[in-house]
């Protein structure tokens, strides 16, 4: 049964044009080509950097974040109601008015005290500006580290027709020869993003959550359907493509939570400018247009042609809900209006705790970190546009790395 099922999967009529067999994919005559059993080495190098990002977060950038005066703010802790809890974990964070009306009488709290609990409940699960500055940090440097490998393919690649006429990229496909340089870059980039999607359960977690998920298995299966049929070479054009941005966004937002305003203002213009040049301009017109005309000029159509070429769109969707959400967040910021994240569930809840805190008793008003003048009047000080706490541009970033 097992046997039946695994011949059917690689069936050659499927994954390959007509006439030609996985026999074709043999390395003989100096040609070397991509194995599927190579993929298994991905998963424990996912594994590692894995571990790399974990002791970075927690002995290098935790004492960095620290020297530059990030620190986690600390939120008032929920009495503890079992009713409330049962009800916060299973149902929902933010009941309406018929739900909270009757967790009121359930737990013999006020109305207004079940929402205050709620609102509490929430901020205690709200990631810190710490914990993102980690995140991002780690990120930055994993990406640094893929731009150090990103080098390598790119000074040979450089060197290839294929680079700056797309159409030679399926001359005697599919026997073509794979590059030491393109093995390690294939290899690296899908342990990344296996990384990315073990690790995507305990990172703060965004609007866009679903987004990823669909992004990091979408990347994934491109990434491993070119490596087994030997689309090396439009595989590796779409990773430089779309790894060109990376550094640039984890850049801007570790100066957004170190605070320095404009450069991380400054970077994030860049990043969206590069992000829609690379991902709404040169992937659809140059390499999905590579993907979908030129093939068909040396062999009939077939299921995988369709397949690769379905899942490219699937990544330029995603490509436009971002470029979407960028543009809102620069025309916010342009107009002075930028006020909150806009992928950020967790920016509704600020506003939350800062209604929470003006309707608080007096005893917890001077506990918080107002300035007094010498008049004994209590003084705050403003952001820009007359708003506490302003945010900038970069606030609104997106977190992992986008596409791919």
């Amino acid at each position: 049964m097992f046997d039946t099922l695994y011949d059917c999967f690689w069936w050659d009529r499927i994954w390959l044009p007509v006439n030609l067999t996985w026999a074709d994919l043999e390395d003989r005559d100096g040609r070397v080509y991509a194995k599927a059993s190579h993929l298994y080495v991905t998963v424990p190098y996912a594994l590692v950097f894995l571990l790399v990002r974990y002791t970075f977060e927690r002995f290098i950038a935790t004492p960095c974040a620290a020297s530059l005066g990030i620190k986690e703010r600390v939120h008032l802790r929920v009495t503890d109601n079992p009713i409330l809890e049962l009800h916060y974990l299973s149902h929902t964070r933010s009941p309406g008015q018929s739900a909270v009306d009757g967790l009121s009488k359930k737990s013999g709290l006020s109305g207004r005290q079940v929402e205050r609990w709620f609102r509490r409940r929430r901020n205690q699960d709200r990631p810190g500006v710490l914990k993102k500055f980690r995140e991002a940090r780690s990120a930055l440097c994993l990406s640094l580290y893929l731009c150090a490998e990103y080098c390598i393919p790119v000074s040979t690649v450089l060197q290839k027709e294929w680079f700056y006429d797309t159409r030679q990229v399926w001359t005697g496909f599919p026997k073509q020869s794979m590059l030491e340089s393109q093995y390690w870059y294939y290899v690296l980039e899908m342990s990344f993003y296996g990384s990315l999607l073990f690790s995507i359960t305990f990172d703060v977690k965004r609007k866009d959550f679903k987004e990823q998920i669909v992004h990091h298995l979408a990347t994934l299966t491109l990434l491993s359907f070119s490596w087994c049929v030997n689309y090396i070479r439009i595989g590796t054009l779409v990773m430089l493509v779309h790894d060109s941005s990376d550094v640039l966004l984890e850049s801007a937002k570790l100066f957004n939570y170190a605070k320095w305003e404009r450069t991380c203002n400054a970077l994030f213009v860049v990043f969206a400018i590069v992000f829609m040049v690379t991902r709404l301009i040169i992937f659809p017109f140059w390499l999905i247009h590579c993907t979908w005309v030129y093939p068909v000029e040396h062999y009939p159509p077939f299921f995988g042609y369709y397949f690769f070429n379905v899942m490219l769109v699937v990544l330029l969707l995603l490509h436009i809900f971002w470029a979407y959400l960028i543009l809102r967040m620069v025309r916010k910021f342009l107009f002075g209006k930028m006020t909150r994240d806009e992928r950020s569930d967790h920016e509704e809840e600020d506003e939350e705790e800062e209604e929470e805190e003006g309707t608080s008793t007096e005893e917890m008003e001077r506990k918080q970190s107002n300035h007094s003048n010498g008049s004994g009047r209590v003084v705050r000080k403003e952001g820009k546009n007359g708003r506490f706490g302003h945010l900038s541009l970069a606030e609104t970033t997106c977190q992992a790395k986008t596409v791919y």
